[in-house]
C-alpha cells in the first residue's frame, strides 16, 4: 500500500546510478539518507509502535477483564484497538526501513503480508467507528429499536473482517519482489488490460471505501446525533436522573467524534497523496519526496496511537483503568471511586439489593411498632381487623413506593452509563 514501491516503472532519479571504476561497476541508491535523518525518523515511527501496542493492548484488557465495560460499543473498541495495534507492530517499523533505503530485506511472504494487512486493518478500522456510530444512532434516535446483542456484535465483526480481508485481497494476489542492481524491491505488479486501468481503478474503490463512504456515513450519523442531544431536550422533564442519562450519552458521542476527526484528519493527505500519484505520478520524480511520504505516512500511522489517549481523557471508567494498569508508576495513585467505576453491574446490583433489604427491613419494622399501638378490641369488644402488610392496602402501596424510590435514586447514582 505504499505509493513509492507499487510500480515496476521507476522514475529515472529513484534507481541506482551504475558507474565503473577500474571495470567494476558499483552502483548507489539514490535512497540513503544521512544518519543523523534515519536516527530522527526511526525515534518517531518507533515512539508509535510503543504508545500504540501498550495503549490498545491496555484498552482491551480494560474492556474484556471487567464485565461492567463489556458493551456493544466497548465490543466495537476492542476490534478498532486489535486492528490498530496489529497494523502498528507488524507494519510501521517496516514501512520506515524499507521507505529509509527503499530496499526490501523480509523476503516474499512478508512482502505480500505488508501490502495485503495493512487495507485490511484500515478497513476494520473505521467500519468499527462506523457501527459504533450506527449503533449511536439508534439507542439515540430509536430508543424503543431493539439494541444488538454479544452474539449479533461478534457476527458484525466477523463480517467485517470477511470483507476487510477480501478487499486487501489483490494486493496480495499481485505482490511481488524483484532484484534489482544491487537492491531487492518489493512492488505489486498489476495486470494490465487494454479496456481499463484495473490499478486506478481499485485504488479509487479502496480509497472511496476506507475512508470517503465510512466517513460520509459517521457525519451524517453524529450530525442527526449531535443535533438531538445538544439542541433538543424533553420538555418539563428537568429530573436528575433524565440529566445524568443526557450527560452520559452526550459524554459517550463526544468521545467517538473525537476519534472519528482524529482519524479523517491522519489519514486525509496519505489519501491525496496516493490519488494525486496514481494519476499524476510524474509530480513524484522529485528527491525531497521520500521525506514528503516519511511525514504522510508518520502521520497515518501515528493515528493507531491517539484513540487510548482520547479514552483515558474523556472517559471516567476508561481513565480508572489505565490508573489500575499503570499503579506501579509513583505518579499513578488510584483511589476507591476508580476501583468503583469498573465494578460489574453485578455487584453493584447486589449492593443495591442489600440496600432495598436494610430499607424494607426498617420500613416494617416501623409499620409493626405502629401496629403495637393500636390496642387490638376496639370499645364495643370486638376485634378490630388487623393491619395486614401483605394486602393490597395503602400501606404495602406506600413501602413499595418508598423502596422503589429509594431504589432508583441509588441505581441512578451508581448504574448511569
Amino acid at each position: 500500500m505504499d505509493p513509492l514501491f507499487i510500480t515496476t516503472d521507476y522514475p529515472s532519479n529513484w534507481t541506482n546510478e551504475s558507474f565503473e571504476t577500474n571495470n567494476t561497476e558499483i552502483y548507489w541508491n539514490q535512497f540513503v539518507q544521512p544518519a543523523w535523518r534515519i536516527v530522527l525518523w526511526a525515534i518517531a515511527y518507533c515512539s508509535i509502535v510503543v504508545v500504540s501496542v501498550v495503549g490498545n493492548v491496555v484498552v482491551i484488557w480494560i474492556i474484556m477483564a471487567h464485565k461492567r465495560m463489556r458493551t456493544v460499543t466497548n465490543y466495537f473498541l476492542v476490534n478498532l484497538a486489535f486492528a490498530e495495534a496489529s497494523m502498528s507492530a507488524f507494519n510501521t517499523v517496516i514501512n520506515f526501513a524499507y521507505a529509509v533505503h527503499n530496499e526490501w530485506y523480509f523476503g516474499l511472504v512478508y512482502c505480500r503480508f505488508h501490502n495485503f494487512f495493512p487495507i485490511a486493518a484500515v478497513f476494520a478500522s473505521i467500519y468499527s467507528m462506523t457501527a459504533i456510530a450506527l449503533d449511536r444512532y439508534v439507542a439515540i434516535i430509536h430508543p424503543l429499536q431493539q439494541r444488538m446483542s454479544a452474539t449479533e456484535t461478534k457476527v458484525v465483526i466477523g463480517v467485517i473482517w470477511v470483507l476487510a480481508l477480501l478487499l486487501a485481497f489483490p494486493q496480495y494476489y499481485y505482490s511481488n519482489t524483484d532484484e534489482l542492481p544491487g537492491r531487492v524491491v518489493c512492488y505489486i505488479d498489476w495486470p494490465e488490460y487494454t479496456i481499463w486501468n484495473f490499478k486506478n481503478m481499485y485504488y479509487v474503490c479502496v480509497a472511496v471505501l476506507i475512508y470517503f463512504l465510512p466517513l460520509l456515513v459517521m457525519g451524517c450519523a453524529y450530525l442527526v446525533v449531535g443535533l438531538t442531544l445538544w439542541a433538543s431536550e424533553i420538555p418539563g422533564d428537568s429530573s436528575d436522573r433524565y440529566q445524568e442519562q443526557l450527560a452520559a450519552k452526550r459524554k459517550v458521542v463526544k468521545m467517538m467524534m473525537v476519534v472519528v476527526c482524529t482519524f479523517a484528519v491522519c489519514w486525509l493527505p496519505y489519501h491525496v497523496y496516493f490519488l494525486l500519484y496514481q494519476f499524476h505520478s510524474h509530480l513524484f520524480e522529485r528527491a525531497f519526496i521520500q521525506q514528503v511520504y516519511l511525514a504522510i505516512m508518520w502521520l497515518a500511522m501515528s493515528s493507531t496511537m491517539y484513540n487510548p489517549i482520547i479514552y483515558c481523557c474523556l472517559n471516567d471508567r476508561f481513565r480508572a483503568g489505565f490508573k489500575q494498569a499503570f499503579r506501579w508508576c509513583p505518579c499513578v495513585v488510584p483511589s476507591s471511586y476508580e476501583g468503583l467505576e469498573l465494578k460489574s453491574t453485578r455487584y453493584l446490583q447486589t449492593q443495591t439489593s442489600i440496600y432495598k433489604a436494610s430499607r424494607i427491613e426498617t420500613t416494617v419494622s416501623t409499620v409493626t411498632q405502629h401496629c403495637e399501638e393500636v390496642p387490638g378490641v376496639g370499645p364495643s369488644g370486638t376485634r378490630r381487623p388487623s393491619l395486614d402488610l401483605t394486602s393490597n392496602g395503602s400501606s404495602s402501596r406506600s413501602i413499595s413506593k418508598t423502596v422503589s424510590e429509594t431504589s432508583s435514586f441509588y441505581s441512578s447514582n451508581n448504574l448511569a452509563d
